[in-house]
């Protein structure tokens, strides 16, 4: 089996695990912000860790099938170093922040991160869906 065999199951795999990371972020932060508890129940945590690791399975084989490098391919440094944000963000949301009001504004910062990531590599430039509004 050529390597470039492997290139439509790790990308399928990492569009599915993005959908279903992202949705399941988006659940389990409404559900904090509405009060709810079972989004740190530890199978709704230990599922989110599942997802999140087969996603980084399928991205990091995607880079070195296609032989990227972050410093060379400028959209993909720029998802890499908002994934930190990111996560950071995401956690603050789900428990850390100290006060309700905290949590949403994180709630909302991980998801516009999430979706400039999205953007981002779909568009295959730096900017996402700002590149349309800065002229490039």
């Amino acid at each position: 089996m050529a390597w470039i065999d492997l290139y439509a199951p790790a990308r399928g795999l990492h569009l599915t695990t993005v959908t279903l990371s992202l949705s399941l972020f988006a659940l389990r932060g409404a559900s904090v912000l509405a009060g709810q508890r079972w989004p740190m129940a530890p199978a709704a945590r230990y599922a989110s860790v599942a997802i999140d690791m087969l996603l980084l399975a399928a991205g990091a084989t995607l880079w070195a099938l296609l032989g990227l490098n972050p410093a060379r391919d400028l959209w993909l440094g720029a998802k890499l170093a908002l994934l930190p944000a990111y996560i950071v963000l995401g956690s603050l949301a789900l428990k850390r922040a100290r006060s309700a009001r905290g949590r949403a504004v994180c709630y909302f910062a991980a998801l516009a991160c999430a979706g400039s990531m999205v953007s981002i590599a779909i568009s295959h430039h730096p900017a996402g869906w700002l590149r349309q509004a800065l002229g490039g």
